[in-house]
């Protein structure tokens, strides 16, 4: 039974079946294939963001390592029975202001899972003048040996205005 219709329902049936391609074809080919793009558009921004951190990461290490590096170069190059006490206290002879140390308290820690101690000399210093401190300051940061000033608190005297009194924190690192 064949249905016999005429051209303007014929071109409505052709109108109505080219949209519903279309619609189909928008749908499910092309709105997929557009946001498949997207999405890989936003993961390759993603994963370019990740990869420049890496980078920045990586530079950072190799700092660090070459750093460490240095360090242990100059731990292994210092003399045989090296001690931060008596090396602080020889600088201050040179310095002129051994007669100027008030207390000087060593003490060390090993650090957890680590071959490396860590030294720490808590020293003070009373009535000396400011370009003192910095020529014995200057002795100790410049020093070969790896050492360094952890912390420093400086305050005036009362009786004169030119002298003050320094308290130290000098640490180093030992193996």
């Amino acid at each position: 039974m064949a249905i016999k219709l005429s051209k303007r329902e014929k071109y409505s049936i052709y109108l109505i079946v080219g949209f519903i391609c279309l619609f189909v074809f928008f749908q499910f080919i092309l709105f997929p294939f557009i946001d498949e793009r997207d999405r890989l558009k936003r993961t390759i921004k993603v994963k370019t963001k990740i990869l420049k951190e890496m980078i920045v990461l990586k530079s950072e290490y190799d700092m660090i390592k070459k750093k460490s590096g240095l360090s242990k170069n100059l731990i292994a190059k210092r003399k045989k029975g090296f001690t931060l006490f008596s090396f602080l206290d020889k600088n201050t002879g040179e310095a002129g202001i051994k007669d100027h140390i008030s207390y000087m308290k060593p003490s060390s820690s090993v650090q957890k899972n680590s071959k490396y101690k860590i030294s720490l000399v808590e020293m003070k210093l009373q009535a000396i003048t400011l370009e003192q401190l910095t020529t014995y300051l200057y002795k100790i940061e410049t020093s070969k040996n790896n050492v360094f000033i952890k912390r420093i608190s400086i305050t005036k005297t009362g009786k004169q205005e030119q002298f003050i009194n320094a308290v130290l924190h000098v640490e180093t690192i030992e193996i």
